[in-house]
């Protein structure tokens, strides 16, 4: 009962994170209203977040490792529900973004440390089910957000979006302080240096990078080049600090784990893929099919949803047949599901897509779970948070590649016309296009998979 307790504080955990990702876009209209302000301010409601869990979910997992996984989950438990109350009582659109800031270094500590716990209260018959459980509320808290938003504002205003965190996080940390484990004693035990320069220097590479795929809302100018070439550079000078650090953030021994790596790069590959369908796929049945708003929502939301019943099974399957297994037929599907997108003829109508979208997505959490589970199994246990952050790392960078790239490909593929104004044949052909490409990224994450799978720690 113990476990199933603390299993449950884990995943309310996710919730909250996951939550904090994706509540706050359906109040950008509202903001804009309220504090008058143009969509290049207010979106940085939304963006305060993103980078500051992108820029420090690496870092919090290290430091969760070096003082004690606990105790930095019941402070970014603490942080997280402070900050909500902050925004919810923002007086200005400053002090939201700030709050926002901090509600992101909050979420970043949960969204570590959650799946990093686990190896230490899950028996190892039920890891990969305890890993799935977590990736399941992880799609819950992201697919709920912008309808749970939607009820909020409706009936009690903006503010209300932050403000339901608070009776959540309270329930998330009562439970994490009753069930979950005490930090073992570190006693005799060297704590490691902390990494300044590398946590600095990442942490501003990384803040670099997704600025470059966000600012401009789909125009890439000098300033999107410039902090590429920022973002390339902080890159080259961290690999140079980590390998002359006494005590680096990432180790040599990680750098050259074979399935680390593997199922770093299939993460990223695949949330690329996965994301770029939430940028295409509103505009594709709102321009080919001609579907309303509502039944474009219903659409979007069926695919993660039916993913949701999809991360325990996962979990079973890869506690019975292997990880690195479970991992590969699920890319294996979510393939298929593009190149259903790609071949599907447009006459089928909106339940081709829809179709194609379901085996994506269900494909999708089966292999996130699996591959969770294939890298955080034999993982050393005294590593278990930066591991963690790393694979949630890689998922951020993905879906701010996914975001821009893809978008950017989609809205080249459909021609000249803006998306919007374009005609129902050029958006097909644009998402086509795109998609194809989508296949070849699946092509190369199903080659390292297949690497991964052979593989023992």
């Amino acid at each position: 009962m113990s476990y199933r307790w603390a299993l449950a504080g884990l995943s309310l955990s996710m919730v909250l994170s996951s939550l904090g990702t994706s509540v706050a876009n359906v109040a950008l209209p509202s903001l804009a209203a309220t504090f008058d302000a143009p969509f290049q301010i207010v979106q940085w409601v939304v963006l305060a977040y993103v980078l500051t869990v992108t820029c420090s979910v690496v870092a919090v997992g290290w430091l969760g490792d070096a003082i004690g996984r606990r105790r930095l989950l019941i402070g970014g438990l603490v942080l997280f529900t402070g900050a909500s109350a902050l925004c919810g009582m923002a007086p200005t659109l400053e002090a939201l973004i700030a709050g926002r800031a901090l509600q992101g270094l909050g979420g970043a500590v949960l969204l570590s440390l959650s799946m990093a716990f686990v190896g230490d209260i899950a028996p190892k018959a039920r890891f990969g089910a305890a890993i799935g459980l977590l990736g399941t509320m992880s799609a819950v808290g992201t697919s709920i957000g912008p309808s749970l938003g939607g009820v909020l504002i409706d009936a009690f205003g903006w503010r209300a979006i932050f403000l339901i965190n608070l009776p959540l996080g309270a329930a998330a940390l009562l439970l994490t302080i009753a069930r979950l484990p005490p930090d073992k004693s570190r006693d005799g035990v060297e704590r490691p240096t902390f990494d300044f320069a590398g946590i600095a220097v990442m942490a501003l590479s990384l803040g670099a990078y997704a600025l470059a795929m966000t600012l401009g809302r789909g125009d890439f100018g000098v300033l999107n080049a410039g902090l590429l070439a920022a973002a390339a550079i902080g890159l080259v000078a961290f690999l140079r600090i980590e390998a002359r650090a006494s005590s680096p953030l990432i180790g040599r021994d990680l750098f050259h784990d074979p399935i680390l790596r593997a199922g770093f790069v299939c993460s990223l590959l695949v949330s690329t893929v996965l994301f770029s369908t939430l940028i295409v796929g509103p505009f594709h049945l709102a321009r080919v099919f001609d579907l309303s708003p509502a039944a474009i929502g219903a659409i979007v939301a069926a695919g993660p949803i039916a993913a949701a019943f999809v991360g325990v099974p996962a979990g079973r399957l890869a506690d019975r047949f292997g990880a690195g297994a479970v991992s590969l037929v699920g890319l294996i599907g979510i393939g298929f599901g593009c190149v259903m997108i790609v071949t599907i003829p447009a006459a089928w109508g909106p339940f081709g897509y829809l179709a194609a979208m379901i085996v994506t997505t269900v494909s999708y959490a089966a292999f996130q779970n699996a591959n969770n589970a294939h890298v955080m199994q034999g993982v050393d246990p005294r590593k278990r948070g930066i591991v963690s952050g790393l694979i949630n790392l890689s998922r951020n960078l993905g879906q701010v590649t996914g975001a821009a790239a893809m978008g950017a490909l989609f809205a080249y593929a459909s021609g000249p016309v803006d998306v919007l104004s374009a005609a129902a044949e050029a958006v097909d052909f644009g998402t086509r296009a795109t998609f194809g490409a989508a296949t070849l990224l699946i092509g190369t994450a199903i080659f390292f998979a297949a690497r991964k799978a052979t593989l023992q720690r």
